[in-house]
C-alpha cells in the first residue's frame, strides 16, 4: 500500500478501454442463449485462471482461525501474510546487533513466532495457501549508515537493510517452515510454506531508501533491492526450499518525477525502478560506463553476460508482483504523461518492459504477474479524499478490473486489500469488503460473486455476455469433486420479481464463468447462487437495456 495521489486526470472521456476488445477477446459458450438448462461455461483461454489472494493482516494476527474460516467461505485460495522482519529480530530498536545465530529459528524469541505458527496450523488445516510477505522493517542494527538526521523513526528500518542479514533472517524463517521443524514443546512439526514474496514496495522510500541520489538522477533503491534478493534466494536454496513459489517485484504502481523526487522516502514510478533493477537504459539496452557503476550493475559485457547467474532471483523467480490501484478511477483509465507506471491500463507497458529487460540478458522468460495489492478506498467512510469513491461504484470498478484481469493471460491473480477498514482516524487507506465494525460494504458482494458485462444494451434477440465468478465454489468443487450450478437472473425494468434466464454450470477450478444470454427484456442482471446446505447468495445487479 502506498499513498500516492493520482495526478490530476483530463482524460476521463477516454472511456472504457476494455470495451474495444472484449468481443473478440471473450472466449464465448457454444449453446442455448435462453432457457433455464444449464450451460457449460467456458474457461478464458489462458494458461490457468486467476487465484484470489487476500490481505486481512489485523484480523489475521487477532484471531487467525476465524479470519480463515471467513476468507475460505468466501472462495479465498491464497492469503498474503506478512511478517516484518523486525517483528522476530531480538533487540530490533537497538543500534547494536545481538549475540545470536541469525539462521536459527531458536534463536529468536518464542513469543515473536507464536502468532505466525498459529497462522500457518490454521491454513494447513483448513486448506487455504498463504504467501509469505518477508518484509520491512529491518532491525535497526541490520541498517546502513548515513540515515538523515531527523528521520521519522518509522522509516529507519527501511534504510539500507544488510543483505546479508536478511539472508540469515530468510534462513531462519525458511527452516521454522520446512514442514520438518517442531518447536520446543510442540506436539507436532509445523507445516511447510512454499510461496513468499521478497520485500514489499521497494519503489517506495517508507519501504527501502534511500530511494535517488544526485537530485533524484541515480536510482540507489534498485541496488539495495537486487542485494536483498540474492540474499534471499539463496537462502531459500539452502534450506530446501529451491523448488518453491517466490515473487519479485511487488511494486507500487506509481511515484514521484517532479523536481528533487523521489530523494530519499518518496516513490520512485515502477518502470524506472525496474529499469535500474535490471541494469538497463531507456532503450532497455545494458548500462556501460559509469552510468552502470554508479547503479551497482555491470560496466562490460563479459560483466552483463555473468548478470543473470549472478542474480538468479531476477531471472528464475516464479513471478512478478505488482500493486495495481486505480486511486479513485475507473481502472482502464491510463493516466496521460506517466508512462512509467504500472496499474492496470499500463500493464502492456510493465510486461514490454520486463521482458525486454530480461532478453536484453538473452533470456526469453516472460514472467507471470501476480496482482497481490489491489483495492478502492470508499467514501464513506473517508470523506476528506479525492480519491475515495461511493462504495457502489467502487464494486462495479472492482469487478471490471478483476474482469480486465482475467482477460489478460500474464496475469495469474486476484487480491483484495484489507477484510474491514481501519478505526476511524487510524489510516485512510478505507478499501476492506466491511465497515469498520463488519458491516459489509457493496464490495462484499462483488466480491464474492464478480459480475461484469462489457456491454449492457443490445436489440432484441441479441446475446450480451455475462461474465462473473462463483468465488466460493472453488472449495466446494473441491470437496464434492462436481462441477456447480450458477443461475443468471433478471429482474424485468417493468415490475417484477428476478427470475432464471440462464443456469450456468461452473467448472473453473476457480469459479470463473463467461457465456452469451439472450435476455427478453430491459431490467436489473444479477447472478445467484447457493452454498450446499446453506443461503443462496447474490452478485450486485447490472442494469441492461433491450431494444
Amino acid at each position: 500500500m502506498s499513498p500516492f495521489l493520482t495526478p490530476s486526470r483530463r482524460a476521463l472521456a477516454l472511456g472504457l478501454l476494455v470495451a474495444l476488445v472484449a468481443a473478440g477477446a471473450v472466449a464465448l459458450a457454444v449453446g442455448g442463449c435462453g432457457g433455464n438448462s444449464p450451460t457449460t461455461a467456458q474457461v478464458p483461454t489462458r494458461g490457468q485462471s486467476l487465484e484470489t489472494i487476500f490481505e486481512a493482516q489485523t484480523e489475521l494476527l487477532t484471531d487467525p482461525s476465524a479470519t480463515l474460516d471467513l476468507l475460505k467461505r468466501l472462495g479465498v485460495t491464497r492469503v498474503k501474510v506478512f511478517v516484518p522482519w523486525a517483528s522476530l529480530a531480538p533487540d530490533a530498536l537497538s543500534r547494536t546487533r545481538p549475540q545470536f545465530d541469525a539462521s536459527s529459528p531458536a534463536s529468536y524469541p518464542a513469543a515473536s513466532w507464536s502468532i505466525y505458527d498459529a497462522i500457518v496450523r490454521a491454513a494447513a488445516a483448513r486448506g487455504v495457501g498463504l504467501d509469505v510477505a518477508l518484509e520491512a522493517p529491518a532491525p535497526l542494527w541490520a541498517t546502513g549508515p548515513g540515515v538523515p538526521h531527523g528521520t521519522a523513526a518509522g522509516f529507519l528500518g527501511a534504510w539500507k537493510p544488510s543483505p546479508q542479514e536478511f539472508g540469515l533472517f530468510v534462513a531462519a524463517v525458511a527452516k521454522r517452515y520446512s514442514g520438518h521443524y517442531k518447536p520446543s514443546g510442540a506436539g507436532s512439526a509445523l507445516p511447510r510454506l512454499d510461496f513468499w514474496s521478497i520485500w514489499n514496495e521497494p519503489n517506495y522510500g517508507q519501504q527501502l531508501a534511500p530511494q535517488a541520489i544526485d537530485q533524484s538522477t541515480v536510482e540507489v533503491s534498485p541496488m539495495l533491492y537486487r542485494g536483498l534478493l540474492d540474499a534471499a534466494w539463496n537462502a531459500l536454496e539452502q534450506t530446501g526450499h529451491a523448488h518453491d513459489r517466490v515473487l519479485i517485484g511487488e511494486v507500487a504502481p506509481r511515484g514521484q518525477t517532479l523536481g528533487d523526487q523521489p530523494g530519499n522516502f518518496s516513490g520512485m514510478v515502477p518502470l524506472r525502478f525496474i529499469r535500474a533493477l535490471y541494469c538497463v537504459d531507456g532503450a532497455l539496452r545494458p548500462l556501460r560506463g559509469e552510468a552502470a557503476a554508479l547503479r551497482g550493475c555491470p560496466t562490460s559485457a563479459a560483466a552483463s553476460a555473468a548478470f543473470p547467474r549472478e542474480h538468479p532471483a531476477l531471472f528464475g523467480a516464479g513471478g512478478f508482483a505488482f500493486h495495481p490501484y486505480p486511486q479513485g478511477f475507473a481502472p482502464n483509465v491510463r493516466t496521460p504523461g506517466f508512462p512509467d507506471y504500472a496499474d492496470l491500463p499500463q500493464v502492456p507497458s510493465l510486461e514490454q518492459t520486463l521482458d525486454r529487460a530480461l532478453a536484453a540478458y538473452g533470456s526469453s522468460t516472460r514472467f507471470p504477474l501476480y496482482d497481490t495489492e489491489f483495492g478502492y478506498q470508499t467514501n464513506p467512510p473517508e470523506a476528506t479524499i479525492a480519491r475515495a469513491v461511493k462504495p457502489s461504484q467502487a464494486a462495479a470498478w472492482s469487478n471490471l478490473a478483476e474482469y480486465m484481469s482475467w482477460l489478460d493471460p500474464r496475469i495469474v491473480s486476484w487480491d483484495q486489500y484489507l477484510l474491514a477498514d481501519p478505526p476511524p482516524g487510524a489510516s485512510s487507506f478505507d478499501t476492506g469488503l466491511q465497515f469498520y465494525g463488519g458491516k459489509p460494504k457493496a464490495l462484499y458482494a462483488a466480491f464474492r460473486l464478480p459480475l461484469y458485462l462489457p456491454a449492457t444494451a443490445g436489440p432484441s434477440g441479441h446475446a450480451l455476455v455475462v461474465w462473473g465468478c462463483v468465488r466460493p465454489a472453488h472449495y466446494v468443487m473441491l470437496h464434492s469433486g462436481g462441477p456447480q450450478v450458477a443461475d443468471i437472473q433478471l429482474k424485468p425494468a417493468a415490475g417484477g420479481t428476478f427470475e432464471t434466464v440462464k443456469r450456468v454450470t461452473v467448472t473453473d477450478a476457480y469459479g470463473y464463468f463467461d457465456v452469451p444470454v439472450t435476455f427478453p427484456s430491459s431490467g436489473l442482471v444479477r447472478v445467484e447462487w447457493a452454498y450446499p446446505h446453506g443461503p443462496r447468495i447474490h452478485s450486485r445487479t447490472v442494469p441492461i437495456t433491450i431494444r
